[in-house]
């Protein structure tokens, strides 16, 4: 990762992982309830604060932090390895209509990358942008939140089950929340 997009304790960021060569791999119910897990797992037990989230068919978007004496950086690592592994792993034993376009898709970009042996599910690196400002956080809370709205997904953000607008709508959502207010 990059001087510009590097991570600093203490920090909260808005940050976009995104799937490589920007594949649709999020359209069914296994794979996101797989990045929904790890994500419910990373905050009981690695130390994730997450303030908001919001998963595409591509991309995941969140605004998150880390617990005191934790590192968010390790922890996005921690869950892209883990994810890779084991959406990888549900393309291999599930029907999927996709399989061998979507393993040619990750074995492809591992091939081009010397620190990856099988399969690269995520692009490298995590576009951290430091939220320093309410204005900031405000505009990102609402890019993150109308992100399904503009993919003509749902008509009103807190309709959508993968994200957290339903949170900040009062209502529950699939993962516990920490607003920014």
């Amino acid at each position: 990762m990059g001087l510009k997009n590097r991570i600093i304790p203490g920090g909260i960021y808005f940050l976009t992982m995104t799937v490589v060569d920007w594949v649709d791999v999020f359209t069914r119910p296994i794979y996101k309830h797989i990045i929904v897990d790890a994500l419910q797992y990373c905050q009981h037990n690695k130390g994730l604060r997450l303030h908001a989230w919001c998963l595409m068919s591509n991309h995941l978007h969140l605004i998150a932090s880390a617990e005191e004496g934790k590192n968010l950086s390790d922890i996005l690592r921690d869950f892209k390895q883990f994810t890779s592994r084991k959406i990888v792993a549900a393309l291999q034993e599930e029907p999927e209509s996709r399989r061998q376009w979507l393993l040619h898709r990750f074995q492809f970009n591992a091939i081009q990358n010397p620190k990856v042996r099988h399969y690269k599910l995520w692009q490298d690196g995590n576009e951290a942008k430091e939220l320093i400002s309410n204005a900031f956080i405000d505009q990102k809370l609402g890019y993150i939140h109308q992100n399904p709205v503009r993919a003509e997904w749902v008509s009103e953000p807190e309709h959508y089950r993968y994200s957290s607008a339903c949170n900040y709508a009062g209502e529950r959502g699939l993962l516990d929340i920490l607003l920014l207010e």
